[in-house]
């Protein structure tokens, strides 16, 4: 599961400088720095509880970047710490006040289940997106009337004004990541899901058209893996990598099922992950040779 990592044992100026931060990777960073000064004084979590009147497992998941922080409990943790320096304290202070401010998803956040809510913090702040789809066309690359669709086949029974919300929400995601200074983005789509007709020949005519559009932007790449390429290296099924400029923010390995998701983000969970990755863009058609199948696919339509 997600834990904070880091190469720095000592807090500096890097603190504030998040190039794609949001109130998620604020909350890891400020985790972390203060897991690496409780550690530094030998400081056990039992002890900083207590300095805040709190269990350790509330430390845990502060120094995680699970919950919000209040300002007096890093304000006593600091002390605790030893930081009594006026401008390193209010550097901290100050990243506590951001890490806690709202994202832009929170008035969906009666749609979204916790583990999905982080998920997209951590979609928000990262740098580079890498992700594989067997059943559906990656998310971030779907057309409103596809969004629709894929939707309302899990969410059967929801009204039409939460189906709406629900598509918005991902137009909305979409539209973040594939903004000017938006992350790099490299989706790779199994034939399979190209094949299967969601909304009928019209609204997946209009998808692939979508995925040619992306596939022209110089920070997408859109790679389908074909059926005559046999077996392939991803055969555990879809999952979805995300890597951040931060420093204290190491890679992540997201796994969706189908009522909670699965995060790795120990080096010795990703790397496979990493390694199955670069196997499949080598095994999966080129992006002009995706280009070029997607045309040939919008023709048959």
């Amino acid at each position: 599961m997600i834990s904070a990592l880091g190469q720095d044992d000592t807090p500096d100026g890097h603190l504030l400088s998040h190039s794609r931060g949001g109130p998620t990777a604020l909350r890891i960073v400020l985790g972390a720095q203060l897991r690496r000064l409780r550690t530094a004084r030998g400081i056990t979590r039992e002890q900083a509880g207590d300095a805040i009147r709190a269990s350790h497992a509330k430390i845990s998941r502060l120094e995680l970047g699970r919950v919000g922080f209040k300002t007096r409990d890093v304000a006593d943790l600091l002390t605790l710490y030893g930081v009594v320096e006026p401008d390193e304290r209010a550097t901290f202070l100050s990243l506590a006040q951001q890490a806690n401010a709202p994202g832009w998803w929170h008035k969906y956040s009666d749609l979204l289940p916790t583990w999905f809510e982080l998920y997209v913090g951590l979609e928000e702040a990262a740098s580079v997106i890498r992700t594989y789809e067997i059943q559906f066309v990656p998310g971030l690359t779907q057309t409103e009337d596809y969004a629709r669709a894929v939707i309302m086949l899990g969410h059967s029974d929801a009204s039409p004004d939460e189906i709406d919300r629900r598509v918005s929400l991902r137009m909305t995601r979409q539209r973040r990541i594939i903004a000017p200074d938006g992350p790099r983005l490299w989706a790779l789509v199994d034939e399979a899901a190209l094949r299967r007709p969601l909304g009928g020949p019209q609204v997946m005519r209009a998808q692939v058209e979508c995925l040619l559009e992306l596939g022209e932007r110089p920070d997408i790449t859109i790679q389908v893996v074909p059926f005559g390429h046999g077996g392939h290296a991803a055969a555990g099924g879809p999952f979805t990598i995300l890597r951040f400029n931060e420093r204290d923010l190491p890679d992540v390995v997201y796994m969706e099922q189908l009522t909670s998701a699965l995060y790795l983000d120990k080096r010795e969970e990703t790397d496979p992950y990493m390694k199955v990755m670069d196997r499949l863009c080598v095994e999966a058609s080129t992006a002009a040779e995706s280009k070029r199948f997607l045309d040939a696919l919008r023709k048959e339509m």
